[in-house]
């Protein structure tokens, strides 16, 4: 989808997966400039949640949104790294009809630019139903930066998923 073309007003949601975020330790800085973002480029970001680093509470999130409310565009921010702790790539990929690779690696590919720490990151993308759903770090930094490399994507992604029938050479 072309910059002159208007994008339909895509939903979206933010998960925040944080041990010390669910308990009021930390401040949760990412999900809301994730949803900041998203919310500059159009999307309708309609939920925000911050759970524990807990496979079933983050499954029980993403399947909510996915399966329960048709939300087109999934974003988790935190545990993708490889902390005993950071499990979400592990929550994520059972829920997923098919992933879309290149999606994480374009991420990764960007932040090695800025940082060698950026090979730890084992973010995935894929696809459930008609949704798009993306791990994205922790960090407000690293989750900002990994957005910024795939957002010009993600709305011609999720036309494409709906069955969007336009190529995706024509603009």
């Amino acid at each position: 989808m072309s910059k002159k073309e208007k994008m339909p007003a895509y939903s979206a949601a933010v998960l925040t997966i944080s041990d010390k975020g669910s308990r009021g330790e930390r401040e949760d800085t990412s999900g809301p400039r994730l949803r900041a973002m998203l919310a500059a480029e159009g999307f309708a970001v309609s939920a925000g949640k911050i759970v524990p680093d807990d496979i079933e509470q983050i499954r029980e999130s993403i399947t909510t949104w996915v399966d329960g409310e048709g939300i087109d565009l999934i974003l988790t921010t935190g545990g993708t790294g490889v902390a005993p702790s950071d499990l979400t790539p592990e929550a994520t990929r059972p829920l997923l009809d098919r992933e879309i690779p290149g999606i994480g690696e374009a991420m990764r590919l960007a932040s090695l630019q800025k940082t060698q720490n950026a090979m730890l990151s084992r973010g995935i993308a894929g696809i459930r139903k008609e949704s798009l759903i993306i791990n994205l770090p922790g960090s407000e930094k690293a989750a900002r930066e990994n957005l910024e490399a795939v957002l010009p994507a993600l709305a011609h992604a999720i036309y494409k998923i709906k069955g969007g029938s336009r190529d995706c050479g024509v603009r």
